[in-house]
């Protein structure tokens, strides 16, 4: 029985995001009110034609917008941290450990937004009034205590990663991307199809690549996947020459997954 809770902020219900039927058939994603809030952002991307040069817009609006570049100038240390520590902060830390307070407060904002609360956190997390629920909450909480509106950040750069990806896949609405893992034992599997294929449900948030040789560096067990745009919630190339080395990364929303298992050529 699904976890998941009755409300979010966006446009499909979380039964509907989580389901395998919408990674089969994808459909669009927005976080209510996000776009409209932010028009001018988004119709001064559309007279850009390089995606390099939008990178560098967006940051910029991001910067002026949530106030990041004025860090220095605060009056007291915490608000100087809670205005530093922006959404490069909390990607950085995914990157280095998912399972990090950083991890926590990402995984949070699937929750809040997409209604889609994680399965694991350093620990397995059977349910939301599980004690090992307690251990996610109390990370997220630590981490959302030092930043300044970081969830509203998160909702900016889902939109603008969406607004990317449409642009660079306009005939596409799936990617296939990979997935290397030590612990594929311990993935809830909803069904089984076949000798390599099941249904699996993964956590909230979770890393993919697009490199299949990258992946077996992760686990001795790579799944191929096809992944909608619609639940990618960044990729590393989004934000070209930052200093964020993912390696052909992807953050995708969870849910129910059809995997297909990898057979090692090397």
């Amino acid at each position: 029985m699904s976890n998941n809770s009755s409300f979010n902020h966006c446009n499909l219900p979380p039964w509907v995001i989580a389901s395998r039927h919408f990674s089969d058939h994808p459909h669009p994603l927005e976080i209510q009110g996000v776009r409209a809030a932010n028009r001018f952002l988004f119709q001064k991307l559309d007279t850009i034609t390089t995606a390099c040069e939008r990178a560098l817009v967006f940051n910029d609006y991001m910067s002026v917008k949530f106030q990041l570049h004025q860090w220095e100038s605060q009056a007291t240390a915490t608000a100087r941290k809670s205005i530093k520590n922006s959404y490069l902060r909390f990607l950085r830390g995914w990157m280095m450990d998912s399972n990090s307070i950083e991890g926590a407060v990402l995984k949070g904002w699937v929750e809040s937004r997409m209604g889609l609360p994680p399965t694991f956190h350093k620990v397995g997390i059977p349910g939301i009034h599980a004690e090992e629920y307690m251990v996610y909450a109390m990370d997220r909480t630590k981490g959302s205590a030092r930043t300044n509106a970081i969830n509203s950040q998160l909702d900016l750069l889902f939109e603008y990663c969406q607004y990317e990806l449409a642009r660079a896949m306009s005939d596409d609405d799936r990617i296939r991307l990979f997935r290397g893992t030590n612990d594929a034992n311990d993935h809830e599997v909803v069904e089984m199809l076949g000798k390599r294929e099941q249904i699996v449900r993964l956590n909230n948030l979770v890393s993919f690549t697009s490199d299949e040789e990258r992946a077996w560096e992760f686990g001795d067990t790579v799944w191929e996947v096809w992944v909608p745009l619609s639940k990618i919630f960044f990729f590393n190339d989004l934000l070209p020459n930052s200093i964020l080395k993912g390696e052909g990364e992807f953050m995708v929303i969870g849910g129910e997954y059809r995997v297909r298992r990898v057979m090692c050529t090397m």
